[in-house]
């Protein structure tokens, strides 16, 4: 559903992308829209989380 993440320049695709520039933003507005979507986060631990929708 949505991607955060710390390296604008290594992701690219489909999906809206969110780009902060610190650790803790990037867990704020994860949670934030894991929320907000309804979705789950998930941290890939390269400093991009991902967000989905399980069915």
């Amino acid at each position: 559903m949505a991607i955060v993440t710390l390296m604008k320049d290594k992701v690219a695709g489909g999906a809206p992308i969110f780009v902060v520039d610190q650790e803790e933003d990037l867990q704020k507005v994860s949670f934030s829209l894991e929320k907000i979507l309804d979705a789950n986060a998930h941290d890939l631990k390269n400093g991009t989380m991902i967000l989905v929708k399980h069915t």
